[in-house]
């Protein structure tokens, strides 16, 4: 599984903690904020806190969230594939 990693959304510092099935906790301010699961390529949606059931309703931090939660994974994919390129360079 993927480890916690940090992301920062419109001067906002986030901790993101995968739970697996694209699902991911949101801390902010050092407290649990929310979770999130992806539903489409650029669509997030938020999970109720009391059931875990998906939120359907728009949620244009979520989406931002959620956003800089791909790129950074698209970003961490590179850097394997960088370091496998130099491993079988030797």
């Amino acid at each position: 599984m993927q480890q916690p990693f940090d992301i920062i959304v419109a001067n906002t510092h986030y901790a993101v903690f995968p739970e697996g099935d694209d699902t991911y906790t949101i801390y902010k301010g050092g407290k649990e904020y929310m979770q999130i699961q992806k539903d489409e390529e650029s669509h997030w949606l938020k999970l109720d806190d009391e059931t875990a059931l998906p939120l359907f309703e728009p949620n244009e931090e979520v989406d931002l969230i959620g956003k800089e939660i791909l790129d950074y994974k698209e970003e961490e994919e590179e850097d394997e594939d960088d370091l496998l390129d130099d491993e079988e360079a030797y």
